[in-house]
């Protein structure tokens, strides 16, 4: 019965935790070109809590990027400090916890 079960361990690994932030980064820039597009042919918007819940989620570079790239959102001052504000504390918090 044990051996068929899954570790955390087995779950959480390098490679997992690495396919999982190129797949949520990538998210998050689709998001951001998406809702540009949408903006742009006056249709339904990605709500303004999905972007920052996709950042939040570990799509910060993906999410910046794309507001860059598109030049979305941009001149929101809400996005301009709150996706980098956030990106940054995610970044302390793995540092915290590799180093304790």
């Amino acid at each position: 019965m044990l051996e068929n079960t899954i570790q955390l361990s087995e779950i959480f690994n390098v490679r997992n935790i690495i396919i999982y932030l190129v797949i949520i980064n990538i998210i998050g820039f689709y998001m951001m070109w998406s809702d540009k597009r949408r903006a742009k042919w006056g249709k339904w918007r990605v709500p303004e809590n999905t972007l920052f819940l996709i950042t939040a989620l570990g799509g910060g570079i993906g999410t910046i990027a794309g507001m860059y790239t598109f030049r979305h959102k941009t001149k929101k001052l809400k996005f301009t400090i709150g996706l980098p504000a956030i990106l940054i504390l995610e970044i302390i918090l793995v540092v915290y916890l590799l180093v304790i």
